[in-house]
């Protein structure tokens, strides 16, 4: 009986299948399996007709996979046997002995019965065919897996996680852990409880009068204009992990958290919200309804912020918490603004500002982002129906005053031409010598335009010579007009429209609407002169996407800030101030010694108003500075001032200037020191395609949404919920990079990844399936743990100690490699290289710990006899000091499953252990476990069966095969000697035939007989192939290396790397010069077999026997 009748017996019952091989015409009534529903008949398991059976009563073919729809739930497999075999031929009974012969209406009768019999039958099979066709396309194989799958993993499907967990536990309290844990890993279920707990008991608290040396952070405090993203993630996950570690080394750790009011920002959105809800404008509701909407939606999202960062696990001292608007940040910004303006830092003058026509304010440099164009585009700007084009240079003509002729002048701002004053030349240029001082006349208003020399602004050999002066929209101009004191004229409204200054002919327009009125009437006047495509740079607006206007403007608040960036320049190349990566400082550089003076004031409602007001008579009207200027924004907070710490400042190096110069500058100023002593940038979290994560675009991930998982349909519908016009979403893109959702992934697994990516040095982009791979391997360390528990037995009592002398070797080397694991560790988070910490406490819990160690001491557990007792105990002890400390060693980037597991360990009976893990000492050397002679044999045995599996992943067979290791030391051949599952050549041995041959190093080789389970010559190739892509890989390399002034240019990290990789290559193609197989023919496999046998020399002290590999 074959093993799927076996597996029928037992399911069925022995009389029950007895009964199945017997009862051949048994016939029920069937449904095709897309026409089933709970209203049919019973789908029960039933018995199963001879299309099931084979005529010596085997099955024939695997069954299909079971339906995954709840109302198919009770079918048996034996069913969808019958489903899918059910096209086989018929088994029929016996021949019946002939009828009589019937009268005519009993014939009638019979023939009826017979035509609907046979209808029926048809109808039947046609039923049958569409069923088999659905599962036609399931390999059978495929298909006996699953319905396997299902069974073993039945208990599983049935375990509810919330059995693992007490429901009574108070808020607040130690989370209640049942004795028993889950099968698997459930996050939602770990999570649950612990962070109360830690809040509650007041780990997250620094204390003042603590004499443990201090560690300060403070998280750039997000902006309250929605939900943190998966940026904001990547800040938690880095900065909690830094002050989790440094707690547990014995650190006063204060992480003071905060929320920004981002003034423009949080405008916009709540702006936005008006308009699309109740049709209505800011200005229709007034300054204080305005701010009672603004700080209903602080409030409202400021919860939602508050919520997410207790879900990431921020361990952040929330009695210290603050809002940028609280009472003590306004009185620190009215504190700064005071003595700023007394030390002379701070005046008013009317200057060149950028200004944000959507938004009717100024705005800082710092929020321009500036696109290069290579040539003509057209965008959208908001407020215009069709897009705009940019990327041309018009040229037109000014005619000369008295007849002189004309001057042709060009721009990529046609519109401004009605506020020029000035045409410019060089003082040194021939071709207008003649017009030095004289003026052209303006075509539409008939102004003079004074023809000035400048040598500063024009180069002769760039288009005509001439430039047009428009010292109230060009930041060039404006000096220039400066210098040569020329007029300043606006030609533009606040919102971005033509003003009584452009003349009548165009005034009301829009500003990109009179460029092309503009052009048509200097056709009309023939000087126009044509267009051409031209490179340009574009400034628009971070928050609006509108393109930013210069323009002359009425008194503006400026922060000279040039002594302050001479401080801020001086306190990083003293190294005061360390940039990490220090690839940073030079745009740190760059930016400081080119730094214009700040513009403070803003036009808008939401923020900190500039204390300051006009000293007036007692009788007249008291007046305050206009609306124009009643805001400033946020320049330093002193709320840590009084810590003295070693700080540091974490943050994305996309806020390198906005707010890190701004804080060393006003840090420096007021507080007379650098605020930090390091600051350490951040990559960029981008999307899987490399795409910054824009709320436009539609690829911002909630961080929730990853760790509690979500469908495709709630992505797309809290998209279509969120704060952005119809317009703006981007659905497809959602169902594009999404098409099944995201899994549950937790918060540990998160957090793991996204501090695993900083490697990246500018941007990451971010793949939610290596976070589902971190969730898997979460459930790895769940089950390390379940089978130590299982071991370790109810009874067991870790050690204070642990001996190392007596241990087995394989203890030694666990001990061993977790100390380099630890000292990996800690020296990678004290050089800030935290993806150099993951990687290395990821190696060794999952290639060392479980993938080695645990299945080493296995055989102690499962053998009884009393010479494995003491090996047992070592074991058992050194199982438990590994998971113990690998747990706190892991604990800063996976607070919560280290917690849990943590807990569910065996406690020492004589220690004082702490209540959490995230109090407890955090891991560091011990000098007696190092032992690095016994990690470097480990090292080979490793290698060389690592190699071994490598060569047999080729076979396409799965018995067991002998292999050979080829030593050339001594050394070598001892190390393998004390692993009995090789036979041991020299050099001296004939190497054996028909085997495949891998290099382990210079000193060993590996051999696997491969007779009769590969095709050597496709392997062959497959090697010859590899080869040739080394060998490519390697002639760039040398090609590159020795280009031209490679040695002059090239950084000296970037050539050392290259030189590393070169040799590299090099070894590699020496190694690959080794023969692939040794031996005759595969084929001659016996006769090789028995020249082997004469050949082989066996060393004489070897207890070593011919074993095979499977």
């Amino acid at each position: 009986m074959g093993e799927p009748a076996q597996m029928l017996q037992r399911l069925a019952g022995p009389a029950n299948f007895r009964g199945l091989v017997a009862n051949s015409n048994t016939r029920r009534p069937r449904w095709p399996l897309a026409e089933r529903t709970a209203n049919s008949p019973s789908l029960s398991p039933r018995p199963a007709t001879p299309e099931l059976l084979s005529p010596g009563g085997r099955i024939r073919g695997p069954p299909p996979a079971p339906s995954t729809q709840p109302e198919y739930r009770d079918i048996h497999w034996v069913s969808l046997y019958q489903i899918h075999l059910s096209n086989q031929p018929e088994v029929h009974g016996p021949e019946k002995a002939p009828e009589k012969q019937l009268d005519e209406k009993t014939l009638e009768r019979k023939l009826r019965k017979n035509q609907k019999a046979k209808e029926k039958e048809e109808k039947r099979l046609k039923a049958k065919q569409k069923e088999a066709a659905m599962l036609q396309a399931q390999p059978a194989l495929d298909v006996l897996k699953k319905v396997e799958k299902k069974h073993r993993g039945k208990a599983v499907e049935d375990e509810n996680p919330e059995d693992f967990i007490d429901q009574d536990t108070p808020n607040g309290q130690k989370k209640l852990l049942a004795p028993l844990m889950a099968n698997q890993y459930c996050p939602s279920t770990v999570e649950k409880s612990w962070y109360a707990w830690w809040e509650s008991s007041g780990y997250f608290r620094a204390d003042s009068a603590s004499t443990k040396p201090p560690f300060v952070i403070v998280m750039p405090p997000p902006n309250v204009t929605g939900a943190l993203h998966i940026g904001h993630a990547l800040t938690v996950a880095i900065e909690d992990a830094m002050i989790r570690w440094r707690r547990m080394s014995g650190y006063n750790a204060l992480w003071v958290p905060g929320v920004d009011h981002a003034g423009i920002a949080t405008q916009v959105v709540v702006e936005k919200k008006l308009m699309r809800e109740r049709n209505l404008t800011r200005h229709e509701i007034g300054p204080d309804n305005f701010v009672c909407e603004v700080l209903k939606w602080k409030e409202r999202y400021g919860g939602t912020i508050l919520n997410q960062l207790h879900r990431l696990g921020a361990s952040l001292d929330w009695s210290r918490e603050a809002f940028t608007m609280d009472e003590q940040r306004s009185n620190a910004v009215t504190e700064a603004f005071v003595r700023l303006h007394k030390e002379g830092l701070i005046y008013r003058d009317n200057r060149l500002v950028n200004w944000d026509c959507t938004l009717l304010t100024s705005i800082s440099e710092i929020e321009v982002d500036h696109i290069d164009l290579k040539e003509e585009t057209m965008l959208k700007i908001p407020g215009y129906a069709t897009p705009v084009q940019f990327g041309v240079l018009i040229s037109f003509a000014y005619p000369l005053e008295e007849g002189l002729g004309e001057i042709v002048v060009a721009t990529t701002r046609i519109e401004t031409m009605l506020g020029d004053t000035a045409i410019a030349v060089h003082p040194e240029d021939k071709r207008y010598m003649h017009l030095h001082g004289r003026y052209a006349v303006h075509p539409f208003n008939g102004r003079k335009l004074k023809i000035i020399c400048d040598a500063e602004i024009v180069d002769p050999s760039f288009g005509t010579g001439a430039v047009k002066i428009a010292p109230a929209h060009d930041p060039n101009d404006f000096e220039v007009g400066r210098r040569n004191n020329l007029q300043f004229i606006n030609i533009l409204t606040d919102d971005g429209k033509i003003n009584s200054n452009g003349g009548a002919q165009f005034e009301g327009m829009p500003r990109f609407t009179a460029r092309i009125c503009i052009i048509e009437a200097l056709k009309a006047k023939g000087l126009y002169k044509g267009a051409k495509n031209t490179e340009t740079s574009l400034g628009i607006c971070s928050r609006t996407n509108d393109i930013v206007e210069p323009m002359i403007k009425y008194p503006q608040w400026f922060v000279n800030c040039n002594t302050m960036a001479k401080v801020a320049l001086d306190a990083v190349r003293s190294k005061k101030i360390e940039i990490i990566p220090p690839q940073y400082e030079q745009d740190w550089y760059r930016w400081l010694e080119n730094i214009r003076d700040w513009c403070v004031s803003r036009q808008h409602w939401w923020g900190h108003r500039v204390p300051a007001w006009y000293v007036t008579l007692e009788d007249d009207q008291e007046k305050t500075l206009g609306s124009d200027n009643d805001r400033w924004i946020v320049a330093k907070s002193e709320s840590a001032a009084s810590v003295e710490a070693q700080k540091i400042l974490e943050t994305g190096l996309d806020i390198l200037f906005c707010w890190v110069a701004r804080m060393v500058m006003m840090g420096t100023q007021l507080g007379g020191d650098v605020p930090f002593q390091k600051v350490y940038l951040h990559p960029i979290v981008c999307d899987t395609h490399g795409r910054k994560m824009c709320k436009s675009l539609g690829n911002v991930i909630d961080p929730l949404e990853v760790i509690n998982g979500m469908t495709l349909e709630g992505l797309v519908k809290r998209l279509e919920e969120g704060n952005l016009d119809p317009d703006e979403l981007n659905l497809e893109r959602k169902l594009k990079d999404y098409p099944d959702g995201i899994a549950e992934c937790g918060t540990d697994a998160l957090r793991f990844a996204l501090i695993s990516y900083t490697s990246q040095s500018v941007r990451i982009n971010l793949d939610i399936k290596r976070v589902v791979g971190y969730r898997q391997w979460c459930n790895k360390l769940w089950n390390a743990i379940r089978f130590a528990m299982g071991k370790l037995g109810v009874h067991y009592s870790p050690p204070v100690t642990v001996g190392v002398s007596i241990m087995p070797p394989i203890c030694k080397w666990i001990l061993s490699a977790l100390n380099k694991a630890t000292g990996k560790t800690v020296t990678s988070l004290e050089a800030y290289k935290f993806s150099d910490a993951t990687s290395a406490i990821y190696s060794w819990w999952q290639y060392q710990l479980c993938d080695v160690f645990i299945e080493a001491i296995k055989p102690y557990f499962f053998n009884e006899p009393q010479e494995f007792e003491s090996a047992r105990v070592a074991s058992r002890d050194t199982l438990w000091v590994c998971l113990e400390t690998g747990l706190r060693l892991l604990h800063p980037f996976m607070p919560y499953i280290t917690e849990e597991l943590w807990q569910h360990l065996p406690q020492p009976k004589y220690s004082c252990r702490q209540d959490s893990i995230m109090i407890s000492e955090y891991p560091s050397l011990v000098e007696e476990w190092t032992n690095d002679n016994l990690e470097n044999e480990m090292d080979i045995v490793l290698d060389t069966v690592n190699k071994i599996r490598s060569l047999k992943t080729r076979t396409e067979r799965k018995e067991r095969r002998p292999a050979f290791a080829l030593c050339r030391s001594q050394d070598v051949t001892a190390t393998i000697q004390c692993h009995q599952s090789l036979i041991i050549l020299t050099e001296n041995d004939e190497t054996p035939a028909d085997c495949a041959i891998a290099v382990v190093n210079k000193d060993l080789s590996v051999y696997l007989k491969l007779q009769g389970a590969i095709n050597a010559e496709a392997e062959r190739e497959k090697l010859r192939k590899k080869r040739d892509g080394i060998q490519k890989l390697h002639h760039a390399v040398t090609h590159m290396m020795d280009a031209s002034g490679y040695r002059e240019k090239a950084p000296q990290s970037v050539q050392e790397g290259d030189m590393r990789k070169h040799t590299a290559l090099l070894r590699e193609l020496e190694l690959g010069d080794k023969p692939i197989f040794k031996g005759r023919d595969i084929m001659k496999h016996e006769e090789n077999q028995k020249l082997l046998g004469a050949r082989m020399k066996l060393k004489k002290n070897s207890l070593l026997t011919t074993r095979s590999v499977g």
